[in-house]
């Protein structure tokens, strides 16, 4: 079977060609810019590329050069769009609405934007990739989506409710979502079978660590805590965004700066974290070279991550009663052995002890970083949202058969 996971940014339309028989990649892609130009960049799995400069006003645009790139030229891989069974689709939030993944309708894609208040950037570009899909697409193929929202759901209410009064919550629907959950998802199931061991016996701090960073505890196969709150901006400090910070320093910067809601929601989001302490960049790997070679703000920054992981897997550990395993995932996670680490070190008091030559050498493998006297094992896991999403639209499409 043949399916192909779409995952939509505000301006960018990400996809993946799986076959299902084997789970290998067939071809891969990204239509980005859209709304302000457009390009696609293409390459199939025996190596052919494709690249362009396009004109994507909106994802209709753009989910229409996917096909044609798909089915024709060079970097072809299918005759036509018939060859494609299903189509899975990640989306950012899915609140207290969507718990599993769920095939597509026309009320699903409406409820989708619905939820667009607390995912503005996602959500309705989310619900126009779908219309766009479903309007390219032959009407007999099947369509999910999986929500990043949804392996949070098993969180207890004493986790994801904030102290504001209650009826917020209950109004307003104020509360932690949690996000990251189809790689929390994948790499917690994959460290299991790397350990040996069953998942549901199993407590993992998971630290998915990228651009945007969340940790997650997952106990039994099941997330109990997590980092990111009401919105992908709380947690630890993050490429461009601020992390967990006292509500009053935000209502007394805006104060400071005249900004409205919106401009400080932009300076937190997109002009704080690495960028804003360090000065240099948002990028993990140019801060890391800025504070080799004596930034003392790039320094700065580089300490408050590895601080501020190493205070959640230890409140974690807390909140689960005991902690049989940590995993770095993500870009920085599976590249960085300089946050990896930097966050295991000193925490004896959890047992964990790493092989410093081997975190070194590790880059984007699933290896085993503890040693064998470590209490607490530690991994470097690769995440594969695609793989999981269309495992998920098998799943459902066998079910529904």
């Amino acid at each position: 079977m043949i399916i192909l996971v779409v995952n939509a940014g505000s301006s960018s339309l990400k996809y993946q060609l799986l076959n299902m028989d084997d789970e290998s990649m067939i071809a891969k892609g990204n239509c980005d810019r859209i709304g302000i130009g457009g390009h696609i960049s293409h390459k199939t799995a025996d190596g052919r590329k494709f690249e362009a400069d396009c004109e994507f006003p909106t994802h209709t645009e753009a989910f229409e050069k996917l096909v044609e790139v798909l089915t024709t030229g060079d970097a072809s891989v299918i005759k036509s769009m018939n060859e494609i069974d299903a189509v899975g689709h990640r989306i950012v939030q899915g609140a207290e609405v969507f718990s599993k993944t769920v095939l597509v309708t026309d009320e699903v894609i409406d409820k989708i934007d619905e939820l667009r208040e607390l995912a503005p950037v996602h959500n309705h570009a989310h619900a126009l990739a779908l219309r766009a899909c479903k309007n390219v697409l032959p009407a007999n193929v099947p369509q999910a989506v999986v929500f990043d929202t949804a392996f949070h759901q098993t969180m207890p209410p004493k986790a994801y409710m904030f102290g504001l009064p209650y009826e917020d919550y209950e109004q307003y629907h104020v509360r932690k979502y949690g996000f990251h959950g189809t790689s929390h998802r994948f790499v917690s199931a994959a460290l299991a079978k790397a350990m040996n061991r069953p998942l549901e016996e199993l407590k993992i701090v998971s630290c998915h660590l990228g651009n945007g960073s969340s940790i997650t505890a997952v106990e039994n196969g099941k997330s109990v805590d997590t980092t990111m709150g009401f919105t992908p901006l709380d947690g630890v400090l993050m490429g461009t965004r601020c992390g967990a910070v006292d509500p009053s320093a935000i209502t007394f910067v805006m104060e400071k700066h005249g900004f409205t809601p919106s401009e400080m929601s932009e300076y937190m989001n997109k002009k704080s974290g690495f960028l804003g302490v360090s000065g240099v960049s948002s990028d993990n790997r140019d801060v890391n070279d800025a504070a080799v070679a004596g930034n003392k703000r790039a320094q700065l920054a580089a300490t408050m991550l590895t601080y501020q992981i190493k205070k959640y897997i230890g409140g974690f550990a807390a909140a689960m009663n005991g902690l049989d395993a940590v995993l770095f995932t993500g870009g920085i996670g599976e590249n960085s052995w300089e946050v990896r680490g930097g966050a295991c070190k000193d925490m004896d008091f959890l047992g964990i002890k790493i092989d410093d030559e081997l975190n070194r050498k590790t880059r984007g493998t699933l290896t085993k970083l503890s040693l064998p006297d470590s209490k607490v094992e530690v991994w470097v896991v690769p995440t594969n949202e695609e793989l999981l999403i269309a495992r998920d639209t098998l799943a459902l499409i066998n079910q529904n058969k």
